[in-house]
């Protein structure tokens, strides 16, 4: 400890002045297709050893004292809480029986899980975390109600970490039970009616070994984990499967490594020997799979890459019948299945509205979402007719509505826990619009722009610029009272739609992946200049963000052109791609990464790795770089040595923060409402405080 404390009194002295901290290197090399890659902070992603977790904690001194002064600058903290406090909230969801919310009952605590019988009822505790653990980093990531909601199914995080735990609650008498089902990871849960459920199980040792969640177990309401059934194992294929149950069915679609083909089998649960048929075997990976339903397989097929609704029977497959056909440049965002009716959700140029069908493909009726918003079917009313939907976007909070499917009405709901509230601001207070703009390859790339409307837009507007851009996601709104406040100071937020993610179809999501992975750090960086361009901002005024697979557009949209920026927060993104295949789950992506065993591809990777495109000449902007301790999805030393390296630099005068979240996996620090807020008043707090400097 004297020790740590003499390093950080002799090495804060430096880093409040010249903004550095002095980290050693150790020579490594990695040789790789006759490529030689030098390596000087391969010691860092050993995270158990104590100079790792010295160097991590000095970090943490200087990003906090950094992060606490913006803070007071300030003040989001009060505006966030203030504004939350103000808004409105969804209809409680419906699963099985009951209807679901999560209430935080202490602000330092996790939330606790209550259920009702009715949308009117005084919901009930049933599942409290900090009862079961005290530990008030101990989150409840998911629940499942069985068939008939005798039992309840809820998976723990105990560490933020995607290695969770499945405990249960028996509606009765209401009681938790005495199982305990460990090494549960990327898992849902399918129930076995009321009797028992499937699960996946990881076989890690290590904490950040490559991923090896290949087995499907069988538990039954009771029993020791150890009497589980193995019911299906891929460990010698390395495949990765999906499951799910259906009526008396147990549904599996397992993907093969490569990623080039998938097979289906189903299986019927009331026979414990577990006897799979493949009644779809080694299909190209172009389907996408929506559900089953009265024996017809249901799916999205890739001659149609706006999205349509097609479906040939699992029991006689002969021919393809297409029910609903695309509907060209509105991408079909989801599908909901209900007894009578398929509901489809459509985006246009960022106008969201649902179109109902009948199981013939008869068009019923279309609803439109009001003010250009996003929105969630949270349940549906058999003998009324009625769908109970949640409407939102990224300046309103939720609105519930009801919309009757027979006549076309619609009416705002309430009740006597959703009770009416004045809006934070008039609707028409943000402008909110949906534009393109021209990448250098001539594309139309779709952005979103809001800001407070009447700004003057002159150039010199403090800007925060987002993307995502992977694994064929398609961005949707999200309400944040922190960005509110960031507006509604005079802030424009833009989030480009770039190449590899899905908002513009599957062929969206190809021209931004694998060999063609660069074309989304471009359209992001052509996101930049054009709101330069069209004076919204300028590089003085222009901060980037990105999480994840976002963290990784804007990691390298910085190494490519730091003139563009001045503000840099990348939050849990994937920093080193040379170890792509070496841990956790990066072995399951090389179809949209590129695979590191082929030498063409491997060259890709290292060409735009954020990580080892740093330049030993230039100073790059100023940046927070977020990672967690516990993120077992992208390890946080691809931050580590990102920093380490970019501080580690006689050209690098602004300065480079770091922040670990303690006790936390990729989605950060969420385990209490305080955390929440504190995250969210940093992010913002942290910008402002440079775009404004």
């Amino acid at each position: 400890m004297k020790r740590l404390l003499f390093l950080l009194l002799f090495i804060s002295t430096t880093i409040f002045s010249q903004q550095k901290i002095e980290t050693k290197k150790v020579s490594s090399t990695i040789l790789k297709h006759g490529i030689t890659i030098h390596d000087d902070y391969k010691w860092l992603e050993n995270t158990s050893e104590k100079a790792v977790e010295e160097w991590v904690e000095l970090q943490n001194n200087v990003s906090d004292k950094k992060l606490t002064e913006a803070v007071k600058k300030h003040n989001f903290s009060f505006k966030i809480k203030d504004y939350n406090y103000l808004s409105t909230y969804a209809i409680p969801s419906k699963k099985g029986k009951y209807f679901y919310s999560l209430y935080r009952v202490d602000k330092n605590k996790p939330g606790v899980l209550h259920y009702s019988k009715s949308l009117n009822d005084i919901p009930t505790p049933l599942v409290d975390p900090f009862d079961i653990y005290k530990d008030a980093n101990v989150i409840m990531s998911d629940y499942y109600p069985s068939r008939n909601s005798k039992y309840l199914a809820f998976k723990i995080s105990p560490n933020g970490s995607d290695r969770q735990e499945i405990k249960f609650k028996d509606f009765s008498n209401k009681k938790y039970l005495d199982d305990v089902l460990t090494d549960i990871k990327f898992s849902n849960v399918a129930w076995n009616d009321d009797k028992g459920i499937f699960y996946k199980k990881n076989l890690n040792k290590e904490f950040f070994a490559k991923d090896s969640t290949y087995q499907l177990y069988y538990h039954k309401i009771g029993d020791l984990q150890s009497k589980d059934q193995l019911v299906y194992d891929t460990s010698n294929s390395k495949s990765n499967f999906t499951f799910f149950t259906k009526k008396d069915k147990l549904y599996i679609v397992e993907t093969s490594e490569n990623e080039s083909t998938e097979n289906y089998y189903y299986t019927d649960t009331n026979s414990e020997s577990f006897e799979f048929k493949n009644f779809l075997k080694d299909e190209n990976s172009n389907l996408k799979f929506l559900n089953i339903a009265n024996d017809k397989f249901y799916f999205s097929d890739e001659k149609y890459p706006w999205g349509n609704v097609s479906y040939f029977d699992i029991n006689n497959r002969t021919e393809n019948t297409v029910l609903i056909p695309q509907v060209y440049t509105h991408l079909l965002v989801g599908t909901t299945f209900l007894e009578d009716y398929i509901i489809c959700k459509y985006n246009n140029s960022g106008k969201f509205y649902m179109s109902i069908y009948d199981y013939t493909g008869k068009f019923i009726r279309k609803f439109e979402a009001p003010h250009s918003m996003d929105f969630q079917i949270r349940l549906f009313d058999k003998k009324s007719n009625n769908l109970f939907v949640t409407f939102y976007s990224y300046t309103i909070s939720s609105l519930n509505y009801k919309l009757n499917i027979t006549t076309g009405a619609n009416s705002i709901y309430f009740n006597d826990f959703i009770v009416p509230k004045p809006s934070l601001f008039p609707f028409n207070y943000f402008e909110t619009k949906t534009i393109t703009y021209k990448s250098r390859d001539n594309q139309q790339i779709p952005i979103v722009i809001i800001h407070k409307k009447g700004i003057e837009l002159n150039g010199d507007n403090p800007t925060l610029l987002r993307a995502y851009g992977g694994f064929g996601v398609v961005s949707s709104p999200n309400y944040d009272t922190g960005l509110l406040h960031f507006l509604e100071k005079g802030g424009v937020y833009a989030f480009a739609q770039v190449r590899g993610g899905g908002e513009k179809g599957q062929n969206w999501h190809k021209e931004g992946k694998g060999l063609k992975k660069i074309n989304s750090i471009n359209d992001f960086v052509d996101a930049a200049e054009f709101l330069i361009a069209e004076k919204y901002t300028n590089p003085n005024k222009l901060a980037i963000n990105g999480g994840s697979h976002g963290g990784l557009v804007v990691g390298a949209a910085m190494t490519q052109r730091p003139d563009l920026f001045k503000v840099v927060v990348s939050e849990m993104g994937r920093l080193d791609m040379s170890t792509l295949e070496k841990y956790t789950t990066g072995s399951y992506h090389f179809d949209e990464y590129g695979n590191p065993n082929n030498k063409e591809e491997f060259e890709s990777l290292i060409s735009y790795s954020p990580y080892h495109t740093i330049k030993e000449d230039v100073n790059y902007p100023t940046c927070l770089i977020i990672t967690s301790e516990n993120d077992d999805r992208v390890p946080p030393f691809h931050s580590y040595k990102f920093v380490a390296k970019l501080q580690n630099r006689a050209a690098q005068k602004n300065p480079i923060y770091l922040k670990v979240n303690k006790i936390a996996g990729h989605s950060g620090n969420i385990s209490s409402y305080e955390k929440r807020v504190k995250e969210k008043s940093e992010f913002y707090s942290f910008i402002l405080y440079h775009l404004n400097n």
